[in-house]
């Protein structure tokens, strides 16, 4: 009677364990975490000189922006991307840099054109659009290029910050615009880390944040500082 009753036990089906849900790889929140700051890159870049343009605008004056800080600006931006281009890297790690030096395209056409001359612009146009095929004419001109562009993009800050510590006035400077330049620059940190890792780049990134924040907090100080004495 007991090897029966064992028999029937060991004939019984045990009862089935829900399965349990999948744990969530590592490799796959990284990958969203990369798409999440690509395209959010993205779509603020695709918005991020529009304060300015409009504050220039609305205001029919370009005081505040220093002429020197733009035109560095621009020479780094088109650097970057001729690098970036020539070396094949993944096109959503650079993709805002074309949208990026269009619109300083229309913001230094904006500034020419409240100082009085809007055909003054034409010259450094043209210096953009020989640059872009010099660059590539040997590889040495691109390297050596993009090692001076941290220099080069970090002279525009500083251009910018020495127009208003002279000044004492952030006049049309829009604080939204250095303010989203500072996260642009936070999430490519980001993505670098994710994809190329190139040291060169990645210092790049770095002190262009830093240097982005300390432009937001000074314009924010003079424009407090304008607030009281009115």
């Amino acid at each position: 009677m007991a090897r029966t009753r064992g028999r029937a036990e060991e004939c019984t089906p045990t009862a089935a364990r829900p399965a349990e849900p999948p744990s969530p790889s590592p490799a796959g929140a990284m990958e969203t975490l990369l798409w999440l700051c690509n395209w959010s890159t993205l779509v603020v870049c695709a918005a991020l000189k529009l304060p300015q343009i409009s504050a220039v605008l609305g205001a029919r004056s370009s005081r505040g922006i220093s002429l020197p800080s733009l035109l560095l600006e621009l020479a780094g931006f088109l650097v970057f991307l001729r690098y970036q281009c020539y070396y094949e890297y993944p096109l959503l790690t650079y993709l805002e840099f074309p949208i990026l030096i269009a619109q300083d395209l229309i913001l230094l056409l904006c500034v020419f054109h409240f100082n009085g001359d809007v055909r003054r612009a034409v010259p450094y146009i043209i210096i953009c659009v020989s640059a872009w095929f010099i660059l590539t004419l040997q590889q040495w001109i691109l390297d050596l290029a993009m090692n001076l562009c941290t220099f080069i993009s970090a002279a525009s800050k500083f251009a910018q910050l020495q127009y208003l510590w002279k000044s004492r006035d952030s006049g049309a400077v829009s604080t939204l615009t250095w303010t989203l330049a500072s996260y642009t620059c936070a999430a490519r940190i980001m993505t670098t880390l994710m994809t190329t890792n190139d040291l060169t780049i990645l210092t790049r990134f770095v002190i262009m944040l830093a240097l982005n924040i300390w432009v937001t907090a000074t314009i924010l100080h003079y424009r407090k500082t304008n607030i009281k004495s009115e």
